[in-house]
């Protein structure tokens, strides 16, 4: 069984510079390029915190690119 499948397990919510979110285990050093969201709790806990912030799957960069490029149109 993977650390991920377990219910003994207190993970974290991590997010990246793209905003996209993630789980990962309390125990372990968060990767690089991650930093740490502020919610801490089992597998389901983290994972509906998840689901009520992270609304728009886009990454960060490309919601940019559209938002820049929303009034522009091509010939």
């Amino acid at each position: 069984m993977m650390v991920f499948d377990r219910d003994d397990v207190v993970f974290n919510v991590v997010v990246n510079h793209e905003e996209q979110y993630s789980i990962w285990p309390e125990y372990k050093e968060v990767p690089k390029g991650w930093r740490l969201a502020g919610k801490t709790g089992t597998n389901k806990e983290c994972l509906d915190f998840i689901d009520q912030v992270w609304t728009d799957m886009r990454p960060l960069s490309l919601r940019k690119f559209m938002e820049e490029n929303a009034g522009s149109t091509s010939s």
